[in-house]
């Protein structure tokens, strides 16, 4: 398997042949180059605000790059979860924003004209066992009536419909989702920003950020500048410069593989409706077509990427893959690589101002569209002042328990060890 970005050979990503030089002084800073980062910027320089975004690598090279593209409605932590833990208004509240995470992505797709192949295919939940589809029947009904939010279940008989495999118990769709080219979306939302006045500084790894008076004094690899406001959007990559919320974050690695292009036949034989596709299970399996590859991703390591995690990730989704589809038993894989999610220790997506700091971090693997949704609004709320209004705001950023976490992730052997005896004992 050729270890390298699939998406990237698709798009011209944004490079570091022409470096934009540091300014020496702009009103918001914004560290982090992916969905949030670009988002916020096109949003305040649209709005006439000196804006630099200071990214460690080139923009969109994490993981806004390196993901399956899947624009999904919901949130990492069930509905049902989410009204026993915060009540039914804040739930209604968080379930909107993730729909209009979607249609912003749209909006965006749209006014921009970013071509990356947005559509609305909507995404495919397949039971693992008989009990999840029974407690996809319940779902059915809980989010028509709490949510006024229509998802149809696809019964085990039916399921060739929408999936040729034999290995699920039937599934639930939600026609909201979308999927897209993601290294295309990334990749468009740089240009726009640049458009718009933004700038876009690679190469500017933040190394110190220190508060003088009513600014911020921001040092960078690359020369220094002060803003009036900071917004961090480091997601997975988030390190020891903002260390209080490093310590809040959890850098966990998600891999990918890619298989040669497959026959107009047996791609539609794979996925009819080529649906945005993930499993039931705790360590789960997602997956999806593009341009008549199968897109195949999961936990098979929880550490970021590197090359060891890479190629040993690239053998275990291949063996998945064919579980799920043994009709790829001789397809050739021509791509695997990897990328590094952000999860909080309450698995939820949170917003709000630190030491005098914006943030907005946490997506567990929601972040196409909820980061670019927050990149949005969270620079709506920072011109207006209103932060703690925000939905996502609105509770507690936990640290870990006990603290004993100072932002490596040394826990992550046993968080898998974890997640896969959860799989086995149901």
């Amino acid at each position: 398997m050729n270890q390298q970005i699939y998406w990237h050979t698709t798009v011209k990503m944004p490079d570091d042949s022409s470096l934009t030089p540091i300014p020496a002084k702009v009103d918001v800073a914004i560290i982090g180059g992916g969905y949030t980062g670009l988002s916020a910027a096109l949003t305040l320089a649209k709005r006439g605000v000196s804006v630099v975004v200071l990214e460690a690598e080139t923009m969109g090279w994490g993981a806004s790059s390196r993901n399956g593209g899947m624009t999904l409605t919901g949130l990492k932590v069930s509905m049902q979860t989410i009204i026993r833990k915060y009540g039914r208004e804040m739930a209604k509240e968080l379930f909107q924003a993730s729909i209009d995470s979607v249609n912003t992505v749209e909006e965006i797709v749209k006014e921009e004209n970013i071509n990356c192949g947005f559509a609305r295919t909507g995404h495919l939940l397949a039971a693992n066992k008989p009990k999840h589809y029974e407690a996809l029947k319940d779902e059915v009904d809980f989010m028509a009536k709490e949510f006024n939010h229509q998802v149809h279940l696809v019964s085990p008989k039916d399921l060739q419909s929408e999936i040729g495999s034999n290995v699920y118990h039937g599934a639930l769709v939600d026609d909201v989702s979308a999927g897209l080219n993601p290294a295309q979306f990334v990749a468009g939302l740089a240009g726009a920003a640049e458009k718009a006045g933004a700038m876009l500084c690679a190469r500017a790894r933040v190394t110190k950020i220190q508060r003088s008076g009513n600014r911020f004094l921001i040092e960078t690899e690359r020369g220094s500048l002060t803003a009036e406001s900071v917004f961090v959007a480091t997601s997975g990559y988030t390190g020891n410069v903002t260390k209080n919320l490093q310590r809040k974050i959890i850098p966990i690695g998600s891999f990918i593989i890619a298989t040669e292009k497959l026959s107009d036949e047996l791609a539609h034989e794979l996925s009819p409706k080529n649906r945005m596709i993930f499993d039931y299970k705790h360590y789960l399996n997602y997956f999806r077509l593009w341009d008549n590859r199968m897109i195949f991703g999961g936990r098979a390591a929880f550490f970021p990427e590197n090359e060891n995690t890479i190629a040993q990730s690239g053998e275990i989704l291949r063996r998945e893959m064919i579980q799920v589809y043994p009709q790829l038993n001789n397809v050739k894989v021509d791509y695997v690589w990897g990328g590094t999610l952000d999860f909080a220790f309450d698995m939820m997506t949170h917003v709000g101002e630190l030491d005098g700091i914006h943030y907005a971090l946490g997506y567990a693997g929601h972040g196409v569209a909820m980061g670019t949704h927050l990149g949005r609004t969270v620079a709506e709320a920072m011109l207006k002042g209103n932060i703690k209004e925000h939905p996502f705001a609105k509770f507690d950023f936990p640290n870990a328990p006990l603290g004993l976490y100072d932002g490596r992730p040394w826990f992550l052997p046993f968080a898998g060890m974890w997640h896969k005896f959860l799989d086995w004992v149901e």
